[in-house]
């Protein structure tokens, strides 16, 4: 009777391609992240090319879609909205502003009303922070208009 013939041993490189083999499988959702990590420590600890070969016997060698021709779904261009000044994006901001400078103006006019304070200095909060507001303000739209323009081209 004859010896079987050992089986050839594996390298580094044969390693690397069945790991990036179960990475695509992986990513591609035949694998579960489970199964994925115990196959990669498998073909890693694999000392032969059969051991190899049993980490990835139930997995096709080339994407199924290319073996059956399958014509690729294209991806459609979806438009993305334009943003408006009722869009949240920039609603939700400038209400945040109005509420901070409604409460600052009501504590200064507690303070007038009260005191002999007068000097304005919730104008300190509402000028600044409203230029900050309006330059993004404008320039959100801006650029919004500028992506629908390229877009529909």
């Amino acid at each position: 009777m004859s010896d079987p013939v050992p089986s050839t041993r594996t390298s580094d490189a044969d390693r690397d391609r069945v790991a990036q083999l179960l990475q695509e499988h992986f990513a591609q959702g035949r694998l579960d992240h489970e199964e994925f990590t115990e196959r990669l420590g498998r073909a890693y600890k694999a000392r032969t090319v059969d051991e190899l070969d049993v980490v990835t016997h139930d997995l096709p060698e080339r994407d199924l879609a290319e073996v059956r021709g399958a014509v690729p779904r294209r991806e459609e261009r979806t438009a993305a909205p334009v943003l408006t000044l009722r869009d949240p994006a920039l609603m939700v901001p400038w209400m945040l502003y109005a509420g901070v400078n409604v409460l600052c103006f009501v504590i200064w006019l507690i303070l007038f009303l009260t005191t002999d304070y007068d000097y304005p200095w919730f104008l300190w909060v509402l000028g600044p922070w409203g230029i900050v507001m309006t330059v993004v303000t404008v320039g959100v739209l801006a650029t919004g208009r500028g992506r629908r323009d390229e877009i529909e081209e």
